[in-house]
């Protein structure tokens, strides 16, 4: 018997929607559902965004405190704050899937949803390229490949010109300044210092352990970067507490910068913005260094 093509059509797009889709996660665990996911809970607001990047903001059915991006983030409801969330809201959305924070979702919440029979998928981006193969993961989840493969295919030529573009160069020892009381910054496993290796910098704390330990003015000054970045989400302004000291050389050298915070310090495309800042400050910094 000879279908029409529009039968056809429709035929594959069922077999499709039955097809079991198996993603292995950043846990390292093998992640099976009967099909794609339709009612989604996102336990972090990067995890909303990237969800919308891959084509999937149209199945997300509850999302955390400061999912703010998109725009459409901010009309769906909440469960709580992403350190602790609302078991019993998540619940109430009847999610076929929630997706988790590995380094900011609890793994007792992550037990206690499995517990309940709720497939917990868990995101751990620490590496610029983890964002499009975190993007192309949560297509899969949602049968949204073809939106999801075409934006980690932006965003793998957007970091391959990066590379490219500053391979070899002299590296910049610099300070990434998270929060100033107490005073924080990122150790070498965070995303954010990929993103100055990628530029050609060095983090100053890269043998620092954990995502944002806490460290002391003298062991900045001890290291004397040629640059301090801060996060930021004013003008920088607090970036002149360092004019305090006028030695070190980010100071003398009037390297002192700040990158918007939703743009360096969440991993999500709006990062490769970032990036491409930063790798601009940071060459602003290399061509301010002493000539010998």
């Amino acid at each position: 018997m000879i279908f029409p093509l529009a039968v056809l059509a429709a035929l594959c797009a069922l077999n499709l929607a039955h097809a079991e889709t198996q993603v292995r996660d950043d846990s390292g665990t093998n992640l099976r559902l009967a099909g794609p996911a339709r009612r989604i809970v996102s336990l972090a607001p990067h995890i909303t965004e990237n969800l919308f990047a891959a084509g999937a903001g149209n199945r997300i059915v509850g999302v955390v405190d400061y999912s703010d991006y998109p725009e459409a983030a901010l009309r769906i409801a909440h469960v709580g704050g992403a350190s602790s969330p609302d078991i019993e809201a998540i619940v109430a959305l009847h999610p076929d899937l929630v997706i988790a924070w590995q380094s900011g979702s609890s793994s007792a919440l992550v037990r206690k949803l499995q517990a309940l029979g709720i497939r917990v998928f868990q995101s751990q981006p620490d590496r610029m390229e983890d964002i499009p193969t975190g993007i192309e993961k949560l297509g899969r989840l949602a049968g949204t490949e073809i939106v999801a493969a075409k934006t980690a295919a932006r965003l793998r030529l957007r970091l391959a010109a990066l590379r490219r573009q500053f391979a070899g160069k002299t590296r910049v020892p610099v300070f990434y300044e998270v929060w100033h009381r107490p005073l924080m910054t990122v150790g070498g496993g965070q995303i954010i210092s990929d993103v100055i290796r990628v530029c050609g910098g060095e983090n100053i704390f890269a043998s620092q352990i954990g995502m944002a330990p806490v460290v002391s003015v003298e062991a900045v000054l001890a290291a004397d970067p040629w640059a301090i970045v801060a996060g930021d989400v004013g003008d920088g302004k607090r970036l002149d507490e360092w004019r305090k000291w006028p030695h070190l050389k980010a100071v003398a050298r009037g390297n002192l910068f700040f990158v918007p915070t939703d743009l360096m310090q969440r991993p999500t495309p709006r990062l490769f913005d970032g990036a491409e800042l930063l790798c601009q400050q940071i060459e602003t910094a290399r061509s301010r260094r002493p000539h010998r």
